[in-house]
């Protein structure tokens, strides 16, 4: 008779039997696993949480009074029959793999990841298993990213042109994440780095976990904009051309994505530039995590999950597509706010 599998999937989400838990549902159940702290992998109403002790501050900071326990990194835990630990995956602070073990067969949740070590994040760490759950979010071989340092020059080129045109410099980012990322590329010489509450909001909750950031200033109704010349603001996509934004006068936008690899989406964002930059893996960082997890199963999830399963199938992997909730890199929803 064949042995239930240690992870299954089910209409509430990536569930494991042996323990009676679940990754990162989408609807309430007793207990969550949560790899990370943005909005489509960490939801309401669960009865409980199990996160790195690194991402329960932003987890409660917008979920409120949870019922939520620490973990630490590569501490392993029985949960019924089941042994569970949690492994960076590069993605934003306190984000995880979780492997889970049940008699011998070893299973990887991947949340999302990337494999490049940012300097803000855990750097993402390979766990080897016989079947591991990726994301494919950028799983096209058009998506590849330029290092670092180049895209932080190309953004400070273009805050200090806007400052020496008399603009202020708009730039869109999610506020968990990838807006503390750019706040660490940007150089603070060229002028003040304001923030719409959002960002800030989770700046503060990260700032108290130790993790350093520039100065920044909190966008409130009392600030005027004209005792800030040349500064950039950082806000969540959605508020850029708003009449939130409109009150700074003279200004350009930018948005910073790995969407803005393709251009039908920047003209469609309308922006004046687009910074190509993601907290996800592209395409050589998600073959890479495959073959670094000598798995031989791969189950493919949210993104370009047919093209991205297909491809691994004709190199040798046994891979399906698993249907998921989970939104990837969002530039209107999600992790947006």
């Amino acid at each position: 008779m064949a042995r239930e599998p240690a992870l299954t999937f089910t209409e509430k989400g990536i569930y494991c039997p042996a323990g009676d838990f679940y990754i990162d549902p989408w609807r309430p159940v007793p207990r969550a696993l949560i790899t990370h702290g943005h909005a489509d992998h960490a939801r309401d109403g669960m009865g409980s949480y199990l996160a790195t002790a690194a991402a329960l501050p932003v987890m409660r900071h917008r979920l409120g009074d949870i019922r939520a326990e620490p973990i630490d990194f590569d501490e392993t835990r029985r949960i019924g029959d089941a042994l569970v630990s949690f492994h960076p995956a590069g993605h934003v602070p306190g984000s995880a793999q979780i492997r889970v073990e049940v008699a011998g067969e070893v299973w990887v949740s991947s949340g999302d990841y990337k494999v490049i070590d940012d300097g803000l994040s855990e750097p993402f760490e390979p766990v080897r298993c016989h079947h591991f759950i990726t994301e494919s979010t950028f799983g096209l071989p058009v998506f590849r990213w330029n290092a670092q340092t180049e895209v932080a020059s190309q953004l400070n080129a273009w805050w200090a042109n806007c400052a020496a045109a008399g603009k202020t410099a708009f730039l869109g980012a999610y506020s968990l994440g990838k807006a503390q990322r750019l706040l660490s590329m940007l150089d603070p010489g060229i002028g003040p780095i304001l923030t719409h509450a959002a960002v800030e909001n989770t700046n503060e909750v990260l700032r108290t976990q130790g993790i350093a950031l520039p100065d920044t200033i909190r966008v409130t109704p009392e600030l005027a904009p004209k005792e800030h010349p040349g500064a950039l603001v950082l806000s969540p996509p959605s508020a850029l051309g708003s009449q939130w934004a409109r009150r700074f006068g003279p200004q350009e936008s930018a948005f910073a994505s790995g969407w803005m690899t393709l251009r039908g989406v920047r003209r469609r964002r309308a922006g004046d530039r687009g910074f190509v930059i993601s907290d996800h893996a592209d395409w050589n960082g998600l073959l890479w995590a495959i073959r670094e997890t000598q798995a031989e199963n791969i189950y493919v999830t949210h993104g370009y999950t047919d093209v991205f399963s297909r491809y691994l199938n004709t190199e040798g992997w046994q891979a399906q597509v698993v249907p998921t909730q989970f939104e990837g890199e969002s530039l209107d929803t999600g992790e947006a706010e």
